[in-house]
């Protein structure tokens, strides 16, 4: 515990149980935990709304922060993101190939803006709470990205594409665990979000027809 005590980490908190509990994890360990969250898409959009109810989302996370008694950042990436993730995205469909947007999402906005924001709030460490593990290579140096522990939960695929200098001083607190478990300890631990479920979707598909 001492060795993090002072340590400044950033969770990128979204309004799920997974960063909820990686924020109440962190803080449990020693760190000074701050929130943030990031806003990628304008949910004002009302084909996309249905599937990213951006709002009520970030009520969540400030529910979140208050119980923590952390402090919360918001952030906009809706810029970035659509020249980023949206863009591609268009161009690859268009092309016949099967784009990934999360894929790019996490390369672009995740791994590399958000990280750079966390920066320059003083972190130490950015963390999110993204199924997956990492290790440091014993004869390179480099950050290796491992799966999660529960493979019915394993998000390795999508960060694939992150470089190993991005996920330098990157947590995932929940990569050892196993979803079961994330969400008896999130009740124990008296989190808002702790029975939430997870809304799968890509929040700019809403009811456009693809």
């Amino acid at each position: 515990m001492a060795r993090v005590l002072g340590k400044v980490v950033v969770v990128a908190l979204s309004g799920g149980v997974d960063s909820s509990l990686s924020a109440w994890l962190l803080k449990e360990q020693g760190y000074r935990v701050i929130g943030l969250y990031m806003k990628n898409w304008d949910s004002s959009d009302e084909e996309g709304i249905s599937t990213c109810p951006e709002e009520e989302d970030y009520k969540d996370v400030q529910r979140v922060a208050r119980h923590l008694d952390i402090p919360i950042y918001h952030v906009n990436f809706v810029k970035q993101y659509w020249q980023d993730v949206f863009e591609p995205f268009l161009d690859g469909y268009d092309r016949g190939i099967t784009p990934n947007p999360d894929i790019l999402c996490n390369r672009e906005i995740k791994f590399k803006r958000l990280k750079e924001h966390a920066q320059k709030l003083g972190a130490d460490y950015l963390a999110t709470g993204h199924y997956v593990r990492s290790r440091t290579c014993p004869s390179t140096g480099e950050t290796m990205l491992l799966s999660g522990k529960d493979q019915g939960k394993d998000q390795s695929y999508f960060l694939s594409c992150v470089s190993s200098g991005a996920l330098e001083n990157v947590l995932f607190p929940v990569g050892e665990m196993h979803k079961t478990e994330v969400r008896e300890l999130a009740k124990k631990a008296a989190l808002p979000t702790a029975e939430k479920r997870y809304i799968y979707g890509i929040c700019f598909v809403g009811k456009r027809d693809f």
